[in-house]
């Protein structure tokens, strides 16, 4: 909780600095009739509040402690789901993210509606994807004049509040409550990659608070390996080797596509860096290709990768 409220503060310490900068030239007349019009509008959650259809919404926001969050100077995109877009959730499920106990999968819930910035309709339909205050990702996808965000339907596009803006969807968007450890275990396609991490003794670290950027090679991709070497690297004599081999397939911090493919190189929690290149069309790391990316976890993020990454030794 501590660090979800630490990154609003921070993106409204942003916003707080970059607005001078970004209006500089607009003139006095201008800022003060934006100024007035700010004021007079009410935040998102007084706007939630006065449309009358997300009472089970604002109900959740006061039980997560995120009101004051939300009233804050954001700006925020807010996916509202309405009172009967709650009332679609298998029966109890809203009672019981409401209990005290279960008040951190209730944040991880509402803050996976919630988006950094002020992103309107017509910038929404530009993207694939956004990046919530969960940390995960929604997925993004225009069809028929319909957005829809990870299924569920908005309804009603660009309510303005003061601190941002509301879009009202028809369901509720649950993220994942998987780990990276229990995300390649619904896989089924990295049973190796599963072995090998209990083998060295790193089950933990995948399914620790995180979060964490894995490129995982499927099974077929430790099957390239010359014959014998999966079966020496699980013997107790190489765990160390094991061990190396593993973390330099892990960076610190949620590394979503996009970012990736700017970078030139990634340090690893080997303490060696990998290679980031785009050949022939494919995103590499080193010589691996990343056949699938964005799998959200709830600590971290997982890529694909069609073989192995060995560091130097």
């Amino acid at each position: 909780m501590k660090r979800i409220l630490s990154l609003i503060v921070v993106i409204s310490a942003l916003v707080v600095v970059a607005a001078p900068i970004a209006f500089a030239d607009c003139g006095k007349d201008h800022d003060h009739k934006a100024h007035e019009g700010a004021k007079a509008m009410d935040d998102i959650v007084d706007t939630a509040v006065k449309a009358g259809s997300f009472g089970t919404l604002a109900t959740a926001l006061t039980e997560a402690g995120l009101v004051e969050a939300l009233k804050g100077e954001g700006p925020f995109t807010v996916f509202a789901p309405t009172d009967d877009a709650f009332a679609k959730l298998p029966e109890g499920t809203v009672e019981s993210l409401l209990k005290p106990e279960n008040r951190d999968q209730l944040v991880a819930v509402l803050t996976y509606h919630v988006v950094p910035g002020s992103v309107q309709a017509k910038k929404v339909v530009e993207l694939d994807a956004a990046e919530t205050l969960n940390g995960q990702r929604v997925d993004i996808k225009v069809a028929d004049g319909t957005v829809m965000v990870d299924g569920a339907k908005v309804i009603k596009a660009d309510v303005m509040a003061s601190n941002g803006v509301i879009h009202v969807i028809d369901k509720v968007i649950l993220p994942t409550s998987d780990t990276i450890a229990e995300v390649a275990e619904g896989a089924g396609t990295f049973g190796t990659l599963l072995a090998a991490v209990k083998a060295a003794g790193l089950a933990d670290v995948l399914m620790g608070e995180g979060p964490l950027t894995v490129f995982a090679p499927t099974d077929e991709a430790f099957a390239k390996l010359p014959e014998g070497t999966v079966e020496s690297l699980l013997e107790k004599e190489n765990i160390e080797k094991l061990q190396k081999i593993l973390t330099y397939h892990v960076v610190s911090g949620r590394v979503f596509s996009d970012a990736v493919l700017k970078s030139q190189s990634l340090e690893t929690l080997a303490g060696v860096g990998v290679a980031v290149s785009l050949k022939d069309g494919s995103a590499m790391v080193n010589d691996s290709v990343i056949v699938a990316t964005d799998i959200d976890a709830s600590n971290g993020v997982v890529h694909v990768i069609d073989a192995v990454l060995l560091p130097p030794m």
